[in-house]
């Protein structure tokens, strides 16, 4: 009989955190290798439970966004690259929640885009979850595809809103950090001090209303430590692409960081010369939108993996 796995649990103690930054106390320490179980809340603190109930009321900027963390991962110094590996996101219970809020999205005004129109009118929406598909209403059915919406590491002496993704990771909406694929952070401090949080149980390129399927979540997660690697975004590695996360504004920004990283990311490991990388990046490279709704807006550079040679370390 096959011997059943169990993995520690992780919970927050104390108040959930709302910046990456050193300056947290860890509320756990993991091994290489080890597998645990992280507990998160959603985007909202689990405060929005029915159609009623009005984000503009219960949460306020900007304490939004709790994140679980930091964990401190043993033997991770700077220098140094953190590898997470997602293995499942099972829902903490059998809904999400969307909604529209006043002067937050892509297609309305906001404190940053200011106008003078109107503000959208606020809407919360509950969305059930059964056996696998998110309902939207009577009749549409959305499949259940969970990934973090945010996770990343402490930056070296900052303390930055966990709105803002950045080279640290941080909120960066892509759906690519989800179970299966292994991301990868720079690390920045001893510890590398990881935090996760705003679990989506699916969501649209671009996140362009500024909410997702919001989910409160057990995210089971397994490190690694690749000693003396140093990078400066981002990373994610599935089966079939590398690639690289890259947050900035203007969105073009965004894109050319993603791009210039995974470039630099083949002639390191796969052996290309940057020319010919970008030449053939120009040909095969699949562009997503994370988020063009936060501070920094986030796009992912993919390369697919059959066009690399086998040099790679990878």
């Amino acid at each position: 009989m096959a011997r059943k796995e169990t993995s520690r649990h992780i919970r927050q103690t104390g108040d959930y955190c709302f910046t990456y930054s050193p300056f947290h106390r860890p509320i756990a320490e993991v091994r290489p290798g080890e597998k645990v179980v992280v507990h998160t809340i959603d985007a909202f603190g689990n405060k929005l439970k029915s159609p009623r109930d009005r984000a503009t009321e219960l949460c306020h900027f900007p304490f939004v966004n709790p994140q679980t963390g930091p964990i401190f991962v043993r033997d991770a110094a700077p220098g140094d690259t953190l590898a997470v590996t997602v293995h499942r996101i099972d829902p903490d219970r059998d809904y999400a929640v969307t909604a529209l809020i006043p002067q937050f999205g892509a297609l309305t005004g906001t404190r940053a885009t200011a106008t003078l129109n109107d503000a959208l009118p606020e809407q919360t929406r509950i969305l059930p979850i059964r056996k696998g598909q998110v309902h939207f209403g009577r009749r549409i059915r959305i499949p259940y595809r969970p990934f973090m919406g945010t996770m990343g590491v402490a930056p070296q002496i900052e303390a930055i809103n966990c709105l803002t993704p950045s080279y640290y990771g941080g909120n960066m909406d892509c759906v690519e950090t989800c179970p299966g694929h292994e991301v990868q952070f720079p690390v920045l401090v001893e510890g590398a001090h990881f935090f996760t949080g705003d679990a989506h149980a699916t969501q649209g390129d671009g996140e362009i209303t500024g909410v997702a399927c919001e989910l409160a979540a057990r995210v089971t997660l397994s490190f690694r430590v690749i000693k003396g690697q140093a990078i400066r975004w981002p990373r994610i590695l599935s089966r079939d692409f590398i690639m690289v996360a890259g947050s900035a504004r203007p969105l073009d920004d965004a894109l050319r960081i993603a791009c210039v990283e995974l470039i630099d990311w083949m002639a390191e490991d796969y052996g290309f010369d940057r020319l010919e990388a970008y030449h053939l990046l120009g040909q095969v490279v699949q562009i997503r939108v994370g988020n063009m709704v936060d501070p920094n807006y986030t796009v992912v550079a993919k390369m697919p993996r059959k066009y690399l040679n086998r040099r790679g370390r990878a």
